[in-house]
């Protein structure tokens, strides 16, 4: 039993490894698709970027492993299938479960090692992924100025040429507007024969030298905050040799934010950290509750407020025991301008009252929001170690049924499960996050629909079942045709007979 434990584990771990790897590999791709708009022309260096694959490719690994289980368990007993290996395991008398008693135990441990993944090293991955995301989200483009478009990289100032040397960098026709006149943003133009951008070493100054060139001003003193006809008349024209300009490169280095800013929320932090989390987030709801019923009593009874300011020392019991106005005859009492005095004051009082409690259902909502989003990063932490479990239990007896290895049909079977397990754990995911299901359901609605069909498909592998034998599902259809086609016969035989029989 140990060399057929032994044979199994070395025919299962290295699918294992190049499917996960392979998984990986899609996801992190996946992920670049997603955020390449606001990486690309950032001129970020090669340790940024390693470092964001990095944590990129941490943080999708719990979509990768379960998928990575599924295939290889599947290539696994597919290719033992195929080669009549698993057909010889049973016949010396050793089930499919024995023959999975080495996987099973080793799927535990993956899982719990998955558990511990998601605890700790997954909230640390998404702090640092997200941090950094930001940071470069942050970082203004890199400086490329492009031909024949105006370039405005450059705070104030809009930068055009007409062509570019790729060896020297040498620009040439090159063209300046400077905006810093928010009166008049086009009353200052650079016209040069060629120059030259320099960056310097920290990337905080850029040096543009300018050779044979002519610079324009108008309206010098710029005492107006427009320009009649005569005055666009006045300009100022400066003729140069050489000229140097220093711009500010703000924004264009990669400043790293503080991870403080992210900390808070409940993609980042562990199981003890979603509980203090959930905790105080229960205390703050309840502190709310607390002031929108004693704000809402003071709407109610404001005969009593009333008495209680006017008669501090008057007992409470005393304040309790006065009858209520009857504010109709207390309001007929008064005058007609008393009257819309009082209405209108009213009034006021009363959309006031509407948007402080408008103003603290929102923070309520905020908070249940947040509690919730909490409950479910708690649950979140042991769905991927049972997606492993599971997957294990659907991809071994499938294979087993199927009798196909490699990477054509398990692939594609691996796909669509993945494909349907990501649909309904997305749905599920939904709900809970809108509040109309319970958050344990809407977390493992996918565990729920996905355990029962391994069960199956386990008890179907057991038994020998021909679930997915096209063979068979050929062999049962002519069998059903043929004899619909002999039915077919004998009725029409006794139809021939009774018309042809004498008649009594």
């Amino acid at each position: 039993m140990k060399k057929l434990h032994l044979f199994i584990l070395k025919s299962y771990l290295g699918p294992l490894a190049m499917t996960f790897f392979i998984s990986l590999f899609i996801l992190v791709m996946q992920f670049l698709w997603r955020y390449v708009d606001d990486l690309v022309g950032k001129g970020l260096d090669f340790v940024t970027l390693a470092e964001l694959l990095f944590y990129a490719s941490v943080q999708v690994i719990p979509m990768a492993l379960p998928l990575a289980i599924l295939l290889a368990s599947l290539m696994t007993f597919g290719s033992l299938g195929e080669n009549y290996e698993l057909t010889a395991i049973k016949a010396s008398g050793v089930s499919l479960l024995r023959t999975m008693k080495s996987l099973i135990y080793v799927t535990i441990v993956i899982s719990v090692l998955a558990f511990g993944f998601s605890n700790n090293v997954l909230p640390w991955a998404n702090l640092k992924l997200y941090t950094l995301l930001w940071s470069v989200k942050q970082k203004k483009p890199e400086l490329e100025i492009k031909e024949q478009v105006f370039y405005d990289g450059i705070e104030d100032f809009r930068i055009k040429i007409s062509g570019k040397d790729p060896e020297t960098g040498l620009m040439r026709d090159v063209m300046i507007y400077d905006h810093r006149d928010s009166r008049n943003p086009n009353s200052n133009v650079t016209l040069a024969d060629s120059g030259k951008l320099q960056i310097s070493e920290d990337n905080g100054f850029m040096k543009l030298t300018l050779i044979d060139g002519i610079r324009f001003e108008e309206n010098v003193q710029g005492q107006k905050k427009r320009l009649d006809d005569r005055e666009k008349q006045r300009f100022r024209q400066d003729r140069f040799k050489k000229q140097i300009a220093l711009f500010e490169m703000e924004g264009h280095n990669l400043e790293r934010s503080d991870e403080k800013l992210f900390s808070g929320n409940d993609r980042m932090k562990n199981l003890a950290q979603l509980k203090n989390g959930i905790d105080t987030l229960n205390v703050q709801k309840g502190t709310l509750i607390e002031e929108v019923n004693t704000q809402t009593a003071g709407f109610l009874f404001q005969q009593r407020s009333y008495y209680q300011r006017r008669n501090k020392n008057m007992p409470k019991q005393a304040i309790d025991s006065i009858p209520p106005l009857n504010y109709d005859s207390l309001l007929q009492s008064l005058n007609a301008h008393q009257q819309l005095i009082a209405i209108e004051r009213a009034k006021n009082q009363a959309q006031d009252n509407i948007r402080q409690l408008d103003g603290k259902l929102t923070r309520y909502r905020n908070y249940q929001t947040k509690v919730t989003r909490h409950y479910m990063e708690v649950h979140r932490k042991f769905t991927l170690s049972f997606a492993c479990f599971i997957f294990f239990f659907i991809g071994a007896p499938l294979g087993a049924i199927i009798r196909k290895g490699g990477l054509g049909m398990p692939v594609v079977i691996s796909i669509l499960f993945f494909i349907f397990y990501y649909i309904i754990d997305t749905l599920g995911v939904k709900f809970a996050n809108e509040g109309a299901w319970h958050v344990y359901q809407g977390m493992w609605l996918s565990s729920a629909i996905l355990f029962p069909l391994g069960v199956f498909l386990t008890y179907k592998s057991a038994t020998d079942s021909t679930l997915l034998n096209a063979d068979a599902y050929r062999i049962f259809f002519q069998k059903l045709f043929k004899r619909e086609k002999f039915d077919l016969k004998n009725r029409l035989d006794r139809e021939k007979e009774n018309e042809t029989s004498p008649k009594t």
